[in-house]
């Protein structure tokens, strides 16, 4: 489930972890609405979605992301910060009462502007019950070389 990696000499390309699932329910709807005001009917509203294409609430792609990404931070890393993420999709939706669960491969490492540190890259897919990708992105690390520890 985790990295064995702290530094960046330590990162392998092709390593992976898979993390825990998490059932999405009802509850993170509301929770998620009332955090960032969108309210928007294809997500609260039962009875109109289901005069629309997929017949039931569809998740926030923002929760789906907050949660899918909360499952790979599962172990603190002092070596490393995040930069942010690259190249977020929404590829399927969510729905209530579907779980998720992450899957992160490094697919990138380069040297940093910062001679102390390296850029890893760390793609991310949010994965259904169903084994379909429903979300996609690439997590940026700044990680510190061993060798200037």
């Amino acid at each position: 489930m985790f990295f064995k990696s702290t530094f960046f000499e330590e990162y392998t390309i092709g390593e992976k972890r898979v993390t825990l699932g998490r059932t999405i329910t009802e509850t993170d709807f509301v929770v998620h609405a009332g955090h960032t005001g969108d309210f928007f009917p294809h997500h609260m509203d039962a009875e109109w979605c289901k005069t629309q294409p997929f017949q039931q609430r569809i998740a926030h792609g923002t929760m789906i992301f907050s949660i899918g990404i909360g499952l790979t931070a599962s172990e603190i890393n002092p070596e490393a910060l995040s930069k942010g993420y690259d190249r977020l999709r929404f590829i399927k939706p969510v729905f209530i009462g579907d779980t998720i669960h992450s899957e992160g491969t490094i697919t990138v490492k380069e040297d940093s502007k910062k001679p102390e540190y390296g850029n890893v890259t760390e793609h991310v897919e949010i994965i259904n019950q169903h084994g379909e990708i429903v979300q996609v992105c690439d997590h940026i690390l700044l990680v510190k070389k061993q060798a200037t520890a």
